[in-house]
């Protein structure tokens, strides 16, 4: 398996759960309905245990762009592979978004709320406000790869780090810091699955939110990039 397949699978792996247990729990019908944030924050923590333990010997299992570009600035992973990494990225989220809506396809049709629906896809603001919604992102985007980035050794990749710790990382930004925007961290956690929202059949569903949708691709990003700088100085 090269690099790229590993980032695409392991991506495709992360939002196939990530985004399942926001289906269980939001769409009608489900065995898990209603069961609330701590279960969707539980759901994506071992989410990101499952991708990053899969494919970490192989690709470093960067699984998001945002971490990508935040280790080539912190010299950690070289430019010249970003750009193949976050379109690999980008193709498995779009991929394990797909696989999802195939599972919980009758839930979709049982569900009328399409903002649920959308939801279930991908993050929006509990109160919409751009700027604020932006620093949101920035901030728990900040804590996810400056802590990554402390858990790397100069001398190690991010394959070498051990799944369990990111997993943790990730319950604790959930439960603190996700109740503004749904903390979505990564484009290809967000950008990606709302792109197969606007292109899948999905019965009774509502616009895409492209007016938001810029908000967690600029503010992981953001966010990833201070990190990287932040840890320099550290």
């Amino acid at each position: 398996m090269t690099p790229l397949i590993a980032e695409f699978i392991g991506t495709a792996l992360l939002v196939l759960l990530g985004n399942g247990v926001v289906a269980n729990v939001l769409l009608n019908k489900t065995k898990g309905q209603n069961s609330g944030l701590i279960v969707i924050a539980f759901g994506w923590a071992m989410a990101v245990f499952i991708g990053v333990f899969s494919v970490a010997a192989i690709s470093g299992a960067h699984l998001n762009p945002a971490v990508t570009i935040a280790l080539a600035v912190a010299g950690k992973f070289a430019w010249n592979d970003v750009t193949g990494y976050i379109i690999a990225q980008m193709l498995g989220g779009m991929a394990g978004a797909l696989v999802m809506w195939l599972m919980y396809r009758k839930h979709f049709e049982s569900t009328e709320d399409s903002d649920l629906k959308l939801a279930v896809f991908c993050t929006g603001p509990a109160i919409r406000s751009l700027p604020g919604n932006l620093v949101s992102e920035i901030v728990a985007t900040f804590v996810l790869v400056f802590a990554i980035l402390s858990m790397v050794s100069p001398k190690m990749s991010l394959g070498a780090m051990d799944a369990l710790p990111v997993a943790l990382l990730v319950l604790g930004i959930g439960v603190s810091l996700g109740g503004t925007t749904g903390y979505a961290m990564s484009p290809a956690r967000d950008l990606g699955p709302r792109i197969m929202h606007a292109l899948l059949p999905i019965s009774g569903k509502r616009n895409s939110d492209w007016g938001y949708a810029w908000v967690p691709v600029v503010g992981s990003i953001t966010g990833a990039v201070l990190a990287a700088l932040a840890h320099g100085i550290h």
